[in-house]
């Protein structure tokens, strides 16, 4: 698959999901080195009570990226991808605007991926720093 058709994916896989919700959307991809990253625009729908952007929120987006990623490196017919541990350390507040996170591998093994991904700002100012780990399994172990 090329660029364009890897992002089409990824955009039809976000319809009537939490990602659509949030307004998800994946901009970019490299498969050498493997990378990933994606927009989220930043307004009440995805602000905590003092109108700053929700950490939930951030680690969806985090989550969102570092599993779509994972997608991109296994046997789709065989394989599914499941996280297992997501950490965010949230340094920065954002009130609107937009974020931009992007995802990249530190660890791909046979049975688990790990990501780290950064969410900046407009201004390239760090906001989250996340790991993802996610666990590689066989389909037919998930019926």
């Amino acid at each position: 698959m090329n660029k364009e058709e890897v992002l089409a994916l990824f955009a039809k896989g976000n319809q009537n999901t939490l990602m659509e919700t949030l307004n998800i959307e994946y901009t970019d991809v490299s498969m050498d080195p493997p990378m990933l990253k994606a927009t989220m625009p930043v307004n009440s729908r995805v602000h905590q009570p003092m109108g700053l952007l929700h950490g939930g929120a951030t680690a969806a987006l985090a989550e969102s990226l570092g599993s779509a990623a994972s997608f991109m490196l296994i046997d789709r017919e065989h394989e599914a991808v499941v996280g297992i541990e997501l950490s965010c350390n949230h340094l920065r507040s954002i009130r609107e605007g937009m974020v931009y996170g992007t995802a990249r591998i530190l660890h791909q093994g046979k049975s688990t991926h790990l990501w780290e991904i950064e969410v900046r700002d407009a201004e390239d100012r760090l906001i989250s720093h996340c790991k993802l780990t996610n666990m590689i399994l066989q389909r037919s172990k998930l019926k």
